[in-house]
């Protein structure tokens, strides 16, 4: 059997976390088992889907690489299919039209309440035969009334329905629009779905399917139903944990191996691995290795593994996807360093690409103000003449270097009898503005000679200054 997943989002809203964690798996295991995976929009919904929101899964989907096989179905185009099959089980007895009206139905609901009893539907249609004038019916499923249907989940394991339980559920309303549960039945069996993966909040649907496959005559795929996603304080997943379109993660400057490589591991393992890369996630994934328990959105943990890939990842890459980064922030990446070289200095300490854009301003902007802490601690009097020295060696050297700016410092902390450190710092604080920047060498290469000359004259005439007013 070749394996066929899919992903079936609804173009009501974007995509978020727990969304994009269901079509990863999918994707993953179609990967892992060389079969296919296959995108569907589900947008029967007329009133709510927007084209926008179309767009938006179609956008986070390529941001993230998880592009499907084949063009995406759309149920909305399927609609004639829906009601041959619907008129099928019409004549076949396996549905039936009812007639009831909302007040009958509402009314239902309240008695069953009173009595303390699970509100459902009571079949009461199920043999009547004369249509109720003013009333336009729908369509329901004639539900099995005994027995059980299994439930074999991959996931949660063996879990028993009673037929009795389940509502005779409405597969068409009444104007003629397929409901969600009938249409993922046909579009399943249709396309040939082998393995349906999706949260645990389908599971109650799943014997509603089940029985609706097999009115079919249908094999049914198996289900892997993936437990919750919570956020950090153990309350569902909203916006303020992180639910967000999957978008802003790019925006913010994530990479999206990283966001791939968080999501995985929300209800995934492999032994004590926590990074992976994505040829690896594909080698090792498999749905029998999914958790049963909830998982905790950590953003800290996020925001650790980007930094991971970051550093894992070419610099002429960084230096690439870094480039609209510095736009934002307001630079000209042609006014500095060129944009990989800044990826090489500042991947240790940047946690996203927005991070290191707005970290290496210093290094396409002049700034007109130097930390005050930082001028009180480090550019003090007796730092004046080394600061000079290397100042003057620096605007000398022929060819601007690592390694040359490196020695020069050296030698000049060497000449003045200083720790390297003593002289490193104030040349940070003067050519950054601010006691925090990549190794010394790195920084003064990163700035450049011109703006490194220019700084350390202004911090040089701030220490005469200094020098001036104390006597």
């Amino acid at each position: 059997m070749k394996v066929k997943t899919r992903f079936a989002p609804s173009p009501t809203g974007s995509l978020h976390l727990g969304s994009i964690r269901t079509a990863l798996f999918s994707w993953l295991y179609a990967r892992h088992c060389s079969g296919e995976f296959i995108l569907r929009i589900e947008d029967t919904d007329r009133a709510r889907s927007t084209q926008e929101n179309v767009d938006a899964i179609f956008d986070g989907l390529d941001w993230l690489g998880l592009t499907a096989d084949g063009e995406p179905y759309f149920q909305s185009e399927r609609s004639e299919r829906y009601n041959e099959v619907t008129e099928q089980w019409l004549n076949d007895g396996k549905a039936y039209r009812c007639y009831c009206t909302k007040e009958e139905l509402n009314e239902l609901r309240e008695n069953q309440l009173e009595r303390g009893e699970k509100t459902r539907y009571d079949g009461r249609c199920r043999d009547r035969q004369a249509p109720q004038a003013g009333v336009e019916p729908v369509v329901r499923f004639r539900n099995p009334v005994d027995g059980e249907v299994v439930v074999e989940d991959r996931v949660r394991g063996r879990v028993v329905f009673r037929n009795e339980e389940l509502d005779d559920l409405i597969i068409a309303r009444s104007d003629g629009t397929a409901t969600y549960n009938f249409s993922v039945v046909i579009d399943d069996f249709d396309m040939g779905v082998t393995h349906v993966i999706r949260g645990d909040d389908h599971l109650n649907n799943t014997p509603k399917q089940l029985n609706m496959l097999e009115a079919l005559g249908a094999e049914p795929p198996v289900y892997a139903h993936l437990p919750m996603i919570l956020g950090a304080d153990g309350s569902k997943l909203s916006k303020r944990h992180g639910a967000i379109d999957i978008r802003q993660y790019r925006e913010q400057g994530y990479l999206p191996e990283a966001m791939l490589n968080y999501l995985v591991r929300l209800g995934w393992s492999h032994g004590d691995q926590e990074v992976f890369t994505v040829e690896e996630m594909i080698e090792l994934f498999d749905i029998s290795d999914i958790n049963q328990s909830a998982s905790a959105f950590n953003p800290e943990k996020l925001l650790w593994l980007n930094q991971q890939h970051i550093i894992a990842a070419p610099a002429e890459r960084i230096g690439r996807e870094l480039v609209p980064y510095l736009k934002r922030t307001g630079l000209d990446p042609d006014d500095g360093p060129p944009p990989e070289h800044v990826a090489e200095g500042f991947r240790e300490r940047a946690e996203t690409l927005l991070h290191m854009a707005q970290s290496a301003r210093y290094c396409y902007e002049d700034f007109e103000v130097i930390e005050p802490k930082a001028v009180k601690k480090n550019l003090r009097p007796v730092i004046l003449e080394p600061l000079s020295e290397v100042r003057d060696r620096l605007a000398a050297l022929e060819e601007w270097s690592r390694e040359n700016i490196a020695e020069t410092i050296a030698a000049v902390a060497a000449s003045f009898e200083i720790n390297l450190g003593k002289l490193g710092q104030p040349i940070r604080v003067a050519v950054t503005g601010g006691p925090v920047s990549p190794p010394i060498d790195v920084t003064v290469w990163l700035v450049g000679q011109k703006r490194v000359r220019e700084r350390l004259d202004v911090a040089i005439r701030m220490i005469a200054a200094r020098v001036a007013a104390s006597n």
